[in-house]
């Protein structure tokens, strides 16, 4: 395999390999992960027209807009929803229906959460419900610990049962030619397998707390602030779900779908403006996607990538079951330590040219989906959701005086892993018991 290397394979995957260590490495240096993924992309480009391997114009058709678009549209469609106060209304009615049982509150919380990952990504869920728990915990009286945990634990489960629910499963979907109904129908049966498993988990790691005495009903009231647009939006979502099931038949991506409801949600409602809700719109995150797209187009057409595929072909052709098995877990371990995106889209060139020389990976895109997404359970850092529920509770021990309610990368370690542990086991448990199952013509 060496002796096939050709210099400009070399320079790429150096280039490649430098460029994942300064974004996986982004914690310790704090320089943003989207400036070492633009530094990474302006040097594949200029090596690429050294030895004639990649220009600036294969470097746009390398970038997958239909992810790009989805998001950056998703990520406008939220900012409209969160504006109208209806996220608070939909958490307190889940904390008066708890009736004082804090397991019970755990689970519908949890449920919602999950449910809202579908649609929405996990890091949106998270930043919408983080702030929200705390609040009925301090009224009720009880550590919000466990709530916060399990937003983070089950935002990053959701979202791997649907396309749109993580963007792994939009550039998983995108290359492998995956439709919304097919996504969801091979990855909602572990993702319900996975729910469960990390609710049950949870009931015997936070058993102390789940077991403690509440000091108060919730009974706090907020107003809409802005009841009308909210039921708006929800009707929207509703025809967004139909339409995500029906893109396939339409010959519609799922950008176009997203396009179409944002379109139809601003002219219901006249005092949406374009600006503000535009503003809310990650643009460091979406730079990021379209640099990491750049980065590895160039790479791939190196033949570096070409080559890895090649190493792994008989292994993947003579023992499918194990290859599967192998990546999920490798995918989950390595997305615990460091960013599950960058990850994904350097197998993603690997499994797609090996589909294109007829050799059927169809599990192992299930496999990737599953491991990069229950992965990021592992860690306190296996996730941007996660990053963000820690901060929240790190600064909730600050203004509270109490250090115990930070969740610690210890803390992490004892409740958060065990969970993905669990995940993990059934997971795999899935793929070898329903390999026919996940084995389908894509």
């Amino acid at each position: 395999m060496l002796e096939e290397l050709t210099s400009p394979m070399v320079y790429a995957g150096a280039i490649l390999c430098i460029t994942f260590i300064g974004i996986f490495t982004e914690h310790f240096h704090g320089v943003e992960r989207a400036k070492f993924a633009m530094a990474g992309a302006g040097a594949i480009i200029l090596l690429g027209q050294y030895y004639g391997f990649y220009t600036p114009e294969l470097a746009l058709e390398a970038i997958d807009w239909n992810v790009v678009f989805l998001l950056a549209i998703m990520m406008i469609i939220v900012s409209i929803m969160i504006s109208t106060g209806g996220f608070e209304h939909l958490a307190q009615m889940l904390a008066r229906l708890s009736g004082g049982s804090q397991f019970r509150l755990l689970v519908l919380l949890g449920t919602a959460v999950t449910v809202i990952s579908l649609l929405l990504d996990n890091v949106t869920t998270v930043i919408i419900f983080g702030p929200l728990i705390i609040m009925i915990c301090r009224s009720m009286g009880v550590s919000p610990i466990p709530y916060l945990l399990a937003a983070a634990l089950l935002s990053d489960t959701g979202g791997v049962a649907t396309l749109v629910g993580d963007p792994p499963n939009l550039m998983i979907g995108s290359a492998a030619g995956i439709d919304f109904n097919t996504f969801f129908i091979h990855m909602g049966p572990p993702v319900l397998i996975a729910w469960l498993g990390i609710l049950i988990a949870l009931k015997f790691l936070f058993k102390k707390n789940l077991e403690a005495r509440v000091e108060h009903t919730f009974d706090h009231v907020v107003a809409y602030k802005n009841r009308r647009l909210w039921q708006k939006a929800l009707v929207i979502m509703g025809i967004m779900v139909v339409l995500f099931v029906y893109h396939h038949q339409l010959g519609w991506e799922p950008w176009m779908v997203a396009a179409l409801c944002l379109t139809m949600l601003v002219f219901m409602s006249r005092k949406v403006e374009l600006e503000h809700v535009t503003a809310q719109v990650e643009t460091p995150l979406l730079m990021f996607f379209i640099s990491l797209f750049i980065l590895i187009g160039g790479v791939e057409h190196s033949g570096l990538l070409a080559l890895v595929g090649e190493g792994f072909r008989p292994v993947i052709v003579e023992y499918p079951l194990a290859a599967s098995l192998l990546l999920l877990w490798v995918a989950a371990i390595l997305s615990a330590l460091i960013d599950n995106i960058p990850f994904t889209a350097a197998m993603i060139p690997v499994l797609v040219g090996l589909q294109h020389d007829g050799v059927n990976v169809s599990v192992m895109w299930w496999a990737l989906a599953m491991g990069v997404g229950m992965g990021g359970n592992g860690s306190h850092i296996g996730s941007t959701a996660n990053v963000y529920i820690v901060t929240i509770s790190e600064r909730l021990a600050r203004e509270t005086g109490n250090p115990e309610l930070a969740i610690t990368p210890g803390m992490w370690f004892k409740k958060g892993t065990p969970a993905m542990m669990v995940t993990l086991i059934l997971c795999s448990l899935f793929i070898w018991l329903g390999y026919d199952f996940l084995y389908v013509e894509l």
